[in-house]
């Protein structure tokens, strides 16, 4: 394949999996190590990829990546998190489910769920857990954020103010290998801040992208996060620093 239709599918394959290779981009395409590393020294240099041991990711940026491209990244990893996830999450409780395509594949896996109290900020979720009838769903007001069906701002947190939480299930824009917890909208942050402070115990869902990505504004750490549900393992870092202060992983099966 021409270089000239590589790149594209490169870039298509990075989006779609938050991280491409060298090795598994020669065996799709057949090519030598060396013509692919040209290939995402070239894409780096054009600002279309930044470099990483062994080969690259989508480049960090002060804005997330659009929601249809997310819900795309990674998919069957959200997928095996979210089961996982919510097989830790009991009946008759309440939980709060914030914004992000991994907390919105959670709400599916608990349409067989009853007794759930659900308060969201996330327009999708509530759509989702409407086809639970044995789920009360509570949606929070807020500023409405139209790339994602996003709530955010005061009034969504004057709401969460209202309620004291069984559970929070939160997931991220990226987490730092030191254990930050990360994301790009200022609002969005004081928002989950919010959902942690209301809550008996917090679930943090990210899958292993988010380890490749930065983001500038931090929610917390994962010393604040109960359990931590992610798909591969964690930097010894990132492990050392859940052990010390308690957090569990869980790691789902891909």
């Amino acid at each position: 394949m021409a270089q000239t239709l590589r790149k594209p599918e490169i870039i298509g394959i990075a989006r779609r999996e938050g991280k491409v290779t060298v090795e598994r981009l020669v065996d799709h395409f057949g090519v030598t190590p060396q013509t692919i590393r040209r290939d995402l020294t070239e894409l780096a240099d054009a600002g279309q990829l930044e470099r990483v041991h062994g080969g690259a990711v989508l480049p960090s940026t002060t804005v997330n990546i659009g929601y249809k491209e997310r819900r795309e990244l990674n998919q069957s990893a959200k997928v095996d998190i979210a089961r996982l996830c919510a097989r830790h999450i009991p009946h008759d409780c309440s939980v709060f489910l914030n914004i992000g395509t991994t907390t919105e594949a959670i709400a599916a896996e608990l349409l067989h769920h009853q007794g759930l109290l659900v308060v969201t900020n996330n327009t999708n979720i509530a759509m989702i857990l409407a086809g639970n009838p044995n789920v009360e769903v509570v949606v929070t007001g807020g500023n409405l954020r139209r790339s994602d069906g996003g709530l955010v701002g005061e009034l969504a947190k004057q709401t969460i103010d209202q309620f004291r939480f069984d559970l929070a299930v939160i997931g991220c824009s990226a987490l730092s290998e030191g254990g930050d917890i990360l994301d790009f909208d200022i609002q969005e942050v004081g928002v989950s801040k919010a959902i942690i402070r209301q809550s008996q115990a917090v679930f943090l869902a990210a899958d292993a992208s988010k380890f490749e990505r930065r983001a500038p504004a931090k929610i917390a750490d994962l010393s604040e996060v109960d359990i931590f549900f992610t798909d591969l393992q964690v930097s010894d870092r990132c492990e050392q620093f859940c052990a010390v202060n308690g957090t569990k992983i869980e790691l789902a099966s891909t």
